[in-house]
Protein backbone atom coordinates (compact mmCIF):
# COMPACT_ATOMS: atom_id res chain seq x y z
CA UNK A 1 0.00 0.00 0.00
CA UNK A 2 1.03 3.64 -1.28
CA UNK A 3 0.59 7.03 0.67
CA UNK A 4 0.92 10.42 -0.75
CA UNK A 5 2.54 12.57 1.00
CA UNK A 6 0.23 15.09 2.26
CA UNK A 7 -0.43 12.22 4.32
CA UNK A 8 2.80 11.57 5.28
CA UNK A 9 4.01 12.45 8.73
CA UNK A 10 6.15 15.75 9.06
CA UNK A 11 8.39 17.29 11.90
CA UNK A 12 6.84 21.01 12.59
CA UNK A 13 9.39 22.44 15.57
CA UNK A 14 8.38 20.49 19.05
CA UNK A 15 5.44 18.69 16.96
CA UNK A 16 5.36 15.68 14.77
CA UNK A 17 2.18 16.39 12.83
CA UNK A 18 0.45 12.91 11.66
CA UNK A 19 -0.05 14.58 8.08
CA UNK A 20 0.77 17.51 6.49
CA UNK A 21 -2.81 19.06 6.27
CA UNK A 22 -3.12 22.62 8.18
CA UNK A 23 -6.06 24.25 8.59
CA UNK A 24 -6.05 28.21 8.18
CA UNK A 25 -7.09 30.09 10.72
CA UNK A 26 -10.97 31.77 10.14
CA UNK A 27 -12.23 34.20 12.16
CA UNK A 28 -16.07 32.99 13.14
CA UNK A 29 -17.41 35.35 15.77
CA UNK A 30 -18.56 33.03 17.90
CA UNK A 31 -17.48 34.02 21.78
CA UNK A 32 -19.35 34.53 24.08
CA UNK A 33 -20.73 37.49 25.60
CA UNK A 34 -19.68 39.31 27.62
CA UNK A 35 -16.42 39.02 27.96
CA UNK A 36 -15.30 37.46 24.60
CA UNK A 37 -15.07 33.63 25.99
CA UNK A 38 -15.14 30.48 24.51
CA UNK A 39 -17.54 27.82 24.80
CA UNK A 40 -18.21 24.48 24.46
CA UNK A 41 -19.78 25.50 21.15
CA UNK A 42 -16.51 26.46 20.04
CA UNK A 43 -14.81 23.40 21.54
CA UNK A 44 -16.80 21.06 19.54
CA UNK A 45 -16.30 22.91 16.34
CA UNK A 46 -12.71 22.47 16.59
CA UNK A 47 -12.54 19.10 17.30
CA UNK A 48 -14.47 18.01 14.75
CA UNK A 49 -11.37 19.34 12.53
CA UNK A 50 -8.77 17.36 14.88
CA UNK A 51 -8.22 14.96 11.91
CA UNK A 52 -5.71 17.56 10.28
CA UNK A 53 -2.08 17.43 11.48
CA UNK A 54 -2.44 21.07 12.95
CA UNK A 55 -5.18 23.40 13.21
CA UNK A 56 -4.58 26.75 13.40
CA UNK A 57 -7.26 28.69 15.90
CA UNK A 58 -8.78 31.83 14.43
CA UNK A 59 -7.11 35.25 15.49
CA UNK A 60 -7.50 36.06 18.91
CA UNK A 61 -6.65 39.43 19.92
CA UNK A 62 -4.10 40.03 22.42
CA UNK A 63 -6.24 42.51 24.34
CA UNK A 64 -9.33 44.61 24.10
CA UNK A 65 -7.10 47.51 22.32
CA UNK A 66 -5.97 44.67 19.87
CA UNK A 67 -10.30 44.25 18.73
CA UNK A 68 -11.43 45.15 15.41
CA UNK A 69 -14.63 42.87 15.27
CA UNK A 70 -17.51 42.01 17.68
CA UNK A 71 -17.68 38.55 19.33
CA UNK A 72 -14.19 37.37 18.63
CA UNK A 73 -12.38 35.48 21.09
CA UNK A 74 -9.38 37.33 23.34
CA UNK A 75 -6.70 35.64 25.54
CA UNK A 76 -6.11 38.20 27.88
CA UNK A 77 -8.52 37.29 30.95
CA UNK A 78 -8.48 34.34 33.25
CA UNK A 79 -12.20 33.47 31.77
CA UNK A 80 -10.56 33.33 28.36
CA UNK A 81 -7.96 31.09 29.06
CA UNK A 82 -10.16 28.80 30.55
CA UNK A 83 -13.14 28.98 27.71
CA UNK A 84 -9.96 27.88 25.79
CA UNK A 85 -8.94 25.21 27.53
CA UNK A 86 -12.33 23.88 26.83
CA UNK A 87 -11.11 23.73 22.81
CA UNK A 88 -7.88 22.59 23.60
CA UNK A 89 -8.97 19.69 25.72
CA UNK A 90 -11.44 18.69 23.21
CA UNK A 91 -9.05 18.63 20.09
CA UNK A 92 -6.54 16.78 22.21
CA UNK A 93 -8.66 14.20 23.12
CA UNK A 94 -9.80 14.13 19.60
CA UNK A 95 -6.14 12.97 18.82
CA UNK A 96 -5.52 16.82 17.11
CA UNK A 97 -2.82 19.33 17.47
CA UNK A 98 -3.73 23.16 17.45
CA UNK A 99 -1.66 26.57 18.03
CA UNK A 100 -3.15 29.66 18.80
CA UNK A 101 -2.87 33.04 16.10
CA UNK A 102 -2.18 36.14 18.35
CA UNK A 103 -3.92 39.66 16.78
CA UNK A 104 -3.58 43.22 17.19
CA UNK A 105 -5.86 44.52 14.56
CA UNK A 106 -4.16 48.02 14.86
CA UNK A 107 -6.27 51.09 13.27
CA UNK A 108 -8.74 48.07 11.70
CA UNK A 109 -11.03 48.79 14.72
CA UNK A 110 -14.00 51.41 15.86
CA UNK A 111 -14.21 53.51 19.13
CA UNK A 112 -17.28 50.95 20.45
CA UNK A 113 -14.79 48.23 21.04
CA UNK A 114 -12.21 50.25 22.84
CA UNK A 115 -12.13 50.61 26.29
CA UNK A 116 -13.93 53.55 27.34
CA UNK A 117 -14.78 54.44 23.62
CA UNK A 118 -11.19 55.35 22.59
CA UNK A 119 -9.94 55.96 19.26
CA UNK A 120 -7.90 52.81 18.20
CA UNK A 121 -4.43 52.50 17.58
CA UNK A 122 -1.66 52.63 14.75
CA UNK A 123 1.53 53.06 13.89
CA UNK A 124 0.89 56.50 12.49
CA UNK A 125 -2.93 59.06 12.72
CA UNK A 126 -4.09 57.56 9.16
CA UNK A 127 -7.30 56.42 8.85
CA UNK A 128 -8.04 53.40 6.56
CA UNK A 129 -10.32 54.58 4.17
CA UNK A 130 -11.43 50.83 3.12
CA UNK A 131 -11.40 48.96 6.21
CA UNK A 132 -14.41 47.73 8.25
CA UNK A 133 -15.06 46.78 11.66
CA UNK A 134 -18.02 45.00 12.99
CA UNK A 135 -20.03 46.74 16.01
CA UNK A 136 -22.87 46.22 17.76
CA UNK A 137 -25.33 49.14 17.59
CA UNK A 138 -28.68 49.85 18.80
CA UNK A 139 -30.08 47.92 15.51
CA UNK A 140 -27.82 44.96 15.87
CA UNK A 141 -24.54 43.52 14.70
CA UNK A 142 -23.19 45.76 11.85
CA UNK A 143 -20.10 46.51 9.35
CA UNK A 144 -19.40 50.00 9.81
CA UNK A 145 -16.01 51.86 8.76
CA UNK A 146 -12.82 52.43 11.26
CA UNK A 147 -12.44 55.40 13.05
CA UNK A 148 -9.10 57.19 12.84
CA UNK A 149 -7.01 55.56 14.62
CA UNK A 150 -4.11 57.75 17.14
CA UNK A 151 -0.62 57.18 16.81
CA UNK A 152 1.14 54.91 19.23
CA UNK A 153 3.73 56.89 20.97
CA UNK A 154 7.12 55.36 21.74
CA UNK A 155 6.78 54.52 25.32
CA UNK A 156 3.37 52.61 24.72
CA UNK A 157 5.23 49.97 21.96
CA UNK A 158 6.70 48.12 25.32
CA UNK A 159 3.30 47.52 26.55
CA UNK A 160 2.31 46.02 23.64
CA UNK A 161 4.66 43.57 23.80
CA UNK A 162 4.54 42.83 27.02
CA UNK A 163 0.78 41.94 25.49
CA UNK A 164 2.11 39.64 23.23
CA UNK A 165 3.67 37.88 26.00
CA UNK A 166 0.96 37.93 28.27
CA UNK A 167 -1.38 36.18 25.77
CA UNK A 168 1.75 33.75 24.78
CA UNK A 169 1.71 32.96 28.71
CA UNK A 170 -2.13 32.23 28.66
CA UNK A 171 -2.26 30.26 25.62
CA UNK A 172 0.33 28.11 27.19
CA UNK A 173 -1.50 27.85 30.14
CA UNK A 174 -4.68 27.04 27.55
CA UNK A 175 -2.97 24.08 26.35
CA UNK A 176 -2.11 24.96 22.96
CA UNK A 177 0.66 23.73 21.22
CA UNK A 178 2.19 26.36 19.18
CA UNK A 179 1.60 29.82 19.10
CA UNK A 180 1.72 31.89 15.94
CA UNK A 181 2.36 35.79 15.74
CA UNK A 182 -0.39 37.49 13.52
CA UNK A 183 2.11 40.21 11.48
CA UNK A 184 -0.31 40.22 8.15
CA UNK A 185 -2.97 40.87 6.56
CA UNK A 186 -3.15 44.88 7.04
CA UNK A 187 -3.24 44.85 11.50
CA UNK A 188 -1.05 46.25 13.52
CA UNK A 189 2.18 45.03 12.62
CA UNK A 190 1.94 44.61 9.24
CA UNK A 191 0.67 48.53 9.39
CA UNK A 192 3.88 48.80 11.41
CA UNK A 193 5.85 47.37 8.37
CA UNK A 194 3.99 48.98 5.44
CA UNK A 195 5.77 52.13 3.90
CA UNK A 196 2.24 53.87 3.18
CA UNK A 197 0.67 53.46 6.90
CA UNK A 198 3.75 53.69 8.98
CA UNK A 199 5.06 57.46 8.76
CA UNK A 200 7.17 57.39 12.14
CA UNK A 201 10.64 58.88 12.87
CA UNK A 202 11.66 56.99 16.26
CA UNK A 203 12.69 53.60 16.05
CA UNK A 204 9.68 52.20 14.90
CA UNK A 205 10.14 53.82 11.42
CA UNK A 206 11.92 54.85 8.66
CA UNK A 207 14.31 52.46 7.88
CA UNK A 208 13.56 48.81 6.71
CA UNK A 209 15.00 47.11 9.85
CA UNK A 210 13.50 50.15 12.14
CA UNK A 211 10.02 49.08 10.61
CA UNK A 212 10.43 45.66 11.12
CA UNK A 213 11.66 45.86 14.91
CA UNK A 214 7.89 45.30 16.66
CA UNK A 215 7.60 42.31 14.47
CA UNK A 216 10.76 40.98 15.86
CA UNK A 217 10.17 42.61 19.28
CA UNK A 218 6.64 40.47 19.34
CA UNK A 219 8.41 37.18 17.84
CA UNK A 220 10.98 37.07 20.63
CA UNK A 221 8.77 38.15 23.58
CA UNK A 222 6.39 34.66 22.47
CA UNK A 223 9.64 32.58 21.92
CA UNK A 224 10.80 34.34 25.35
CA UNK A 225 7.96 32.52 26.42
CA UNK A 226 7.85 28.99 24.51
CA UNK A 227 10.66 28.55 22.66
CA UNK A 228 10.84 29.22 19.20
CA UNK A 229 10.28 25.73 18.26
CA UNK A 230 6.59 26.29 19.36
CA UNK A 231 6.42 29.71 17.81
CA UNK A 232 5.71 30.28 14.11
CA UNK A 233 4.43 33.60 12.08
CA UNK A 234 2.20 34.68 9.68
CA UNK A 235 2.91 37.40 6.88
CA UNK A 236 1.06 38.53 3.73
CA UNK A 237 3.64 40.21 1.57
CA UNK A 238 1.63 41.52 -1.35
CA UNK A 239 -1.62 41.96 0.60
CA UNK A 240 -3.55 44.55 -0.84
CA UNK A 241 -6.63 45.17 0.97
CA UNK A 242 -6.45 47.54 4.50
CA UNK A 243 -4.97 50.27 2.09
CA UNK A 244 -2.13 48.63 2.45
CA UNK A 245 0.56 49.77 -0.35
CA UNK A 246 4.23 49.19 1.03
CA UNK A 247 6.49 50.36 -1.70
CA UNK A 248 9.23 47.77 -0.11
CA UNK A 249 7.55 44.99 0.10
CA UNK A 250 9.55 42.46 -1.05
CA UNK A 251 12.77 43.54 0.72
CA UNK A 252 11.51 43.58 4.16
CA UNK A 253 9.19 40.41 3.79
CA UNK A 254 12.54 38.88 2.68
CA UNK A 255 14.31 40.65 5.79
CA UNK A 256 12.05 39.36 8.15
CA UNK A 257 11.76 35.85 6.29
CA UNK A 258 15.63 35.73 7.15
CA UNK A 259 15.29 36.92 11.24
CA UNK A 260 12.77 34.47 11.51
CA UNK A 261 14.73 31.71 10.30
CA UNK A 262 18.00 33.03 12.54
CA UNK A 263 15.57 32.41 15.70
CA UNK A 264 14.84 29.15 14.12
CA UNK A 265 10.97 29.63 14.36
CA UNK A 266 8.74 26.21 13.31
CA UNK A 267 7.44 27.53 10.55
CA UNK A 268 6.25 30.68 8.56
CA UNK A 269 3.34 31.33 7.17
CA UNK A 270 2.43 32.79 3.67
CA UNK A 271 -0.88 34.28 3.23
CA UNK A 272 -2.48 34.72 0.06
CA UNK A 273 -2.73 38.58 -1.14
CA UNK A 274 -5.94 39.24 -1.64
CA UNK A 275 -9.22 37.02 0.40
Amino acid sequence: MTTTTLFTPLQLGALELPNRIIMAPLTRSRASQPGDVPTEMNARYYAQRASAGLIISEATQISRQGQGYAFTPGIYTDAQVQGWRLVTDAVHAAGGRIAMQLWHVGRISHHLLQEGGQPPVAPSAIRSETGESFVVLPEGPKRVPCDMPRALETSEIPGIIADYARAAKNALSAGFDMLELHSANGYLLQQFLSTNTNQRTDQYGGSMENRARIVLEALDAIIAVAGAQRAGGRISPHFNRHDIRDEQTEEIHLYLAEQFSKRGVAYLHIAEPDW
